[in-house]
């Protein structure tokens, strides 16, 4: 009697399946294997990995992805929205073991999850000798640009202008990403919100392609919002040079990962997590 007890209280266990942290979508919405993902990133220029940046899934997979294509091609570039342009030689002399973290994050501006979503890849940089970029403008900058405008970077010194994509940019008001930015800023400084995020995209891009040879592969993390539905960094990436081969990953967190919502953002890979999946802070 207790062995059938036994059983019929453990059968529902079976019902349930393996528990996922993660699963991949490509373009048209059906799942792949990571493999297949790392082989088109083999043969890209740019890769342009979107992040929620507290979802520690998405950071794993990205120091992953990193590591394995410089398994297969040493010729690597890092760069990210993380650091700031005005940040590059702490950067540098960080990656050339002039001192250690502590002395590097007290100089640098770093992120509050820095320690553990971003110096992982850093140091990978570190330990092979691989360039890492930084890619974002000076938060300085884009907080003129919300406030006043982007005419006014005009005025700024020609030695300030060597930290921000030359001027003047490219516009597109038009651009799904920045008519929803528009939709949410409300009140003063509204107008000016797209033109701040505008800003930042323009200078990551102009930083990435000064920043590549024809033989290396470049990986670029930023926030999923910078490069979804192909726009925002890729545009300007493409502005600049259309024959470029950017790839782009992005990332959704929903309740149910077995199939993308339909609200889902357009990239060539879209990874997807549980919405309660733990965040890093």
């Amino acid at each position: 009697m207790n062995k059938i007890i036994y059983i019929l209280f453990f059968i529902p266990l079976f019902s349930f399946s393996q528990k996922e942290a993660y699963k991949i979508f490509n373009s048209n919405e059906k799942p792949v294997k990571y493999s297949k993902l790392l082989k088109n990133a083999i043969e890209s220029d740019i890769i342009l990995f979107g992040e929620f940046h507290d979802n520690p899934i998405i950071h794993w997979l990205q120091l992953e992805l990193t590591m394995d294509l410089y398994s297969i091609d040493t010729n690597l570039v890092l760069g990210s929205e993380m650091f700031e342009v005005d940040n590059q030689l702490v950067i540098d002399e960080y990656l050339a073991g002039f001192y250690n973290v502590e002395k590097f994050t007290s100089e640098c501006k770093v992120w509050p999850n820095f320690k553990t979503d971003y110096l992982p890849i850093l140091n990978f940089a570190k330990d092979h000798n691989i360039d890492f970029i930084a890619t974002n403008i000076p938060r300085r900058y884009a907080s003129i640009v919300y406030n006043y405008g982007l005419d006014t970077l005009q005025y700024l010194s020609s030695q300030s202008k060597k930290y921000i994509a030359p001027l003047p940019i490219k516009l597109d008001t038009s651009l799904l990403s920045y008519q929803e930015m528009l939709s949410m800023g409300y009140g003063h400084g509204g107008d000016n919100l797209p033109k701040s995020q505008a800003i930042k995209d323009a200078t990551m891009a102009y930083f990435i392609s000064q920043n590549i040879d024809s033989n290396e592969i470049f990986i670029h993390y930023n926030g999923s919002y910078h490069s979804k539905d192909y726009e925002g960094i890729y545009w300007y990436l493409k502005s600049i040079n259309p024959q470029l081969n950017i790839m782009t990953i992005g990332c959704e967190e929903q309740e149910n990962i077995s199939k993308l919502d339909d609200s889902f953002s357009k990239a060539d890979y879209i990874i997807v997590t549980p919405k309660n999946m733990t965040k890093t802070y």
